[in-house]
């Protein structure tokens, strides 16, 4: 039994300090999963959730972010090993997301839905060690191009094992895969790759520089080099048979959050790689991981807001200031309610791209919807932490609470896999040049009609935008506006009645102001009741 912490010091006695918020399961205690998370495995992700808001996994999240990977590029004697040593933490919570099958869920009988789900639970205890995952899972598909390659590799990253041994893939239990392809003078403009591959025999070397590579430690990477006839995709194995692949870490980068997972620049230097589909079709292949990481980059900042919002609900429920609970403030209940808006509209609009990911006939839908959610939802992540962390006030801005841990991560999901603009350039080609996922949106949009007058006003206005020529300068404009109607839509369906009417008259009624809580809400306290009804 827990010894209760002295509360009578010599000095002062300790009151009006909340203790940290009780959780006993992020899933099963999350009311809103309850309303989107359809077709999830509702039993799996229970247990999930248990095992994630344990003591002993909730401190592994904070060991892991606080013991920073560590580069050893040299053994004793001078020779070359360029690996990556992890804090077991780190180790401990890749075993947990791995066995529970983050990474191989979908491509074992599984659904997104339920992998979407287990990403956004995972990133409320320690997000960082979500990237090696979610880049093994969203490589899967991209093996498809290779049918050989894809016979070696898919077995052990489907696994649903942990296995961080330094062997080749044919002595794995499990592996992880990740991702090379960003370079000083290209950024996200991968075609101007200037990584080299030459024909050796069956397979290829790689000659070049990439200046972000995630998990340095996975099994293999997906990356792009010039072959003799363009830009081509290739998987390049870490461990051959015997030796190490002619892979260098230059170094790893320091970043601002993300700091359990080692980012870093790696060289080639004729490195042994296996060619993906044709030379030339580069781009075309490698985006199959690319969408799928999309997903994850879209729903992640819906975890991220939750975890920050149960920590803000916590402290104005359990505190008093002016002799009246925080909580009970009408000022203090439109703030959180408005910034429970975002998570909540986040989350339904993620998990509903998930269901479209499960379903072929949705594909087309999920390509657009897919970058619109990414886009909405990591544009307001930022703005909810930080307001999450003000509501705590000065306790917010220290270690003890995870809250500047979650500060510091809520960019990244928006600057990973394309950038805000890069991304609502994408939503504009796709829109004028893919008819299919155009109209499939539309369809989902008109689902609505009817719901709500503000609605119906709203998608009534954006379809005369549709009809006339939308510029680059505007694709920001666009983007909101269509990211905001698809997440109004979905509340309308599937959230209750005074959570979806809050949505569409803020968002969509011109009702609010630059700033959160610069709005009138009527039913902030049902709202904020789904934040915390469960909590103790």
């Amino acid at each position: 039994m827990a010894l209760v912490p002295r509360s009578d010091l010599l000095t002062h006695a300790v009151e009006n300090q909340p203790g940290e918020p009780t959780v006993s399961n992020l899933f099963a205690m999350d009311a809103v999963l309850k309303d989107h998370a359809i077709g999830a495995d509702h039993a799996a992700l229970t247990a999930f959730g248990a095992t994630l808001a344990s003591d002993d996994v909730r401190q592994a999240g904070r060991d892991a972010e606080r013991h920073k990977p560590e580069l050893k590029i040299f053994d004793r004697t001078g020779r070359r090993i360029d690996e990556v040593h992890f804090h077991p933490a780190y180790h401990k919570l890749m075993k947990v997301g791995l066995e529970a099958g983050y990474a191989s869920g979908p491509w074992t009988g599984g659904s997104h839905v339920t992998h979407a789900v287990q990403c956004y639970l995972m990133s409320q205890v320690e997000p960082g060690v979500c990237c090696p995952m979610t880049m093994t899972y969203a490589s899967v598909p991209a093996l498809s191009a290779d049918k050989k390659i894809e016979q070696i590799w898919r077995p052990a990253l489907t696994s649903g094992r942990y296995d961080p041994a330094i062997a080749p893939i044919s002595s794995k239990a499990g592996a992880t895969l990740g991702m090379a392809m960003t370079e000083k003078q290209g950024g996200s403009d991968v075609r101007a790759n200037t990584t080299r591959a030459e024909l050796d025999g069956d397979d290829y070397r790689l000659m070049g520089h990439k200046w972000f590579c995630s998990a340095p430690m996975s099994d293999g990477f997906l990356t792009l080099a010039q072959a003799p006839d363009g830009l081509t995709c290739f998987l390049v194995p870490r461990w051959l048979d015997g030796e190490r692949n002619a892979i260098e870490i230059m170094r790893l980068k320091e970043k601002l959050g993300n700091r359990a997972n080692a980012s870093s620049e790696i060289e080639y230097h004729g490195a042994v790689a296996y060619r993906l589909g044709d030379e030339g079709q580069g781009v075309q292949n490698i985006i199959r991981m690319v969408h799928h990481t999309r997903l994850d980059t879209a729903i992640a900042p819906a975890g991220l807001m939750r975890a920050a919002l149960v920590e803000a609900h916590h402290w104005i429920s359990h505190r008093t200031a002016f002799q009246r609970r925080l909580i009970d403030q009408p000022l203090m209940q439109t703030v959180l309610a408005d910034l429970a808006l975002d998570w909540e509209g986040a989350t339904a609009l993620g998990l509903r791209v998930a269901r479209a990911f499960d379903r072929a006939e949705d594909g087309p839908f999920a390509r657009i919807a897919a970058s619109l959610a990414k886009y909405l939802s990591n544009k307001r992540c930022p703005v909810v932490v930080a307001e999450a962390m003000e509501i705590m006030g000065g306790m917010g801005y220290v270690e003890d609470t995870p809250l500047p841990m979650l500060y510091r991560e809520a960019p990244l999901n928006g600057i990973w896999e394309g950038s805000g603009n890069v991304i609502c350039l994408d939503v504009l080609r796709t829109f004028a040049k893919v008819p299919e996922a155009r109209e499939a949106l539309v369809a989902e949009l008109n689902k609505a009609s009817g719901c709500h007058p503000l609605y119906d006003a709203a998608l009534g206005e954006q379809t005369d935008r549709w009809k006339s020529a939308t510029t680059e300068a505007g694709a920001r404009m666009f983007t909101e506006s269509m990211a905001t109607l698809l997440t109004a839509s979905v509340l309308l369906h599937q959230a209750p009645n005074e959570v979806a009417d809050a949505y569409v008259t803020t968002r969509l009624g011109g009702r609010r102001g630059l700033t959160p809580g610069a709005v009138d809400i009527k039913a902030s306290r049902a709202i904020l009741d789904r934040i915390g009804a469960q909590l103790m």
